[in-house]
């Protein structure tokens, strides 16, 4: 994708800044994960909520995990050229789904057969 310097700079500010922003996020809940612990409480109940909060604080993680994979996937295509490239068809990502995602892998017509099984997303199928 052809890019003016300038434009390249406003897309590496906002990767970075949502790099940051899901680094510090995924640290806050693993410290809120040790913060409790089920041997704080004999109440039941309590216990539940606890175990409830230990699924939650994992899965915002997995997909925190998963969110900063794909930004600093970004961030490498951005320095190798490659940025804006749909990774399945090779075609341009339009600038709105990148001023709306800056991660985003796909052009849209790709994510949405991927998104209704129409297709298989390549890059997990790898």
């Amino acid at each position: 994708m052809t890019q003016t310097p300038k434009t390249v700079r406003l897309y590496e500010e906002k990767l970075l800044e949502q790099k940051q922003l899901l680094e510090e996020s995924m640290l806050s809940a693993v410290e809120q994960g040790r913060a409790t612990t089920a041997e704080d409480t004999q109440d039941p109940a309590d216990q539940a909520v606890f175990s409830y909060q230990k699924e939650l604080l994992f899965s915002q993680g997995t997909s925190g995990h998963m969110q900063l994979t794909m930004v600093k996937e970004a961030l490498r295509r951005l320095k190798d050229g490659e940025y804006g490239e749909c990774r399945r068809c090779g075609e341009e990502i339009g600038a709105k789904r990148l001023e709306a995602v800056p991660w985003s892998r796909y052009c849209i017509s790709c994510q949405e057969k991927i998104e209704s099984g129409e297709i298989e997303d390549p890059v997990r199928a790898a």
